[in-house]
């Protein structure tokens, strides 16, 4: 899966082209969101095809800032304060969380300065959950 960032103009129809322009390529959202920040639109969404999503965006004119591997990682709901532990473990390894945001399946989605070391932190964070199951 990749994040893909895309930067807007904060106007009507802009988060509408972006859909239809993706939905009309067959390009699916999973997750993702946009904000306004310092007068500019900056989303981030995931998709499968990170790079069709760019040519696809692109070619509609949009700004593509970048498309990134991401992180999914599920966290336990029902135990409070797992996203402040999944992020200080990030933090322990040295990596910087750069994007976090939730997929349509409440998983966790995170793009990291380091993606290798992030995988790494990721994955003993599932063998440490899968432990305690």
């Amino acid at each position: 899966m990749f994040d893909v960032e895309i930067h807007m103009k904060n106007q009507p129809g802009q988060l509408a082209l972006m859909g239809a322009t993706l939905g009309e390529a067959g390009i699916s959202v999973e997750g993702g969101g946009m904000w306004l920040a310092n007068g500019i639109g900056v989303a981030h969404f995931l998709v499968a095809d990170g790079d069709s999503a760019q040519r696809t965006l692109e070619a509609a004119g949009m700004d593509v800032a970048g498309v990134q591997p991401v992180l999914v990682q599920r966290l336990n709901q029902d135990e409070p304060g797992q996203l402040g532990k999944f992020c200080q473990a990030m933090a322990e390894a040295g990596v910087n969380i750069e994007v976090l945001y939730s997929d349509h399946d409440h998983q966790l989605i995170v793009t990291v300065d380091d993606y290798q070391a992030g995988l790494d932190v990721s994955d003993k964070w599932n063998q440490s959950r899968a432990a305690s199951s």
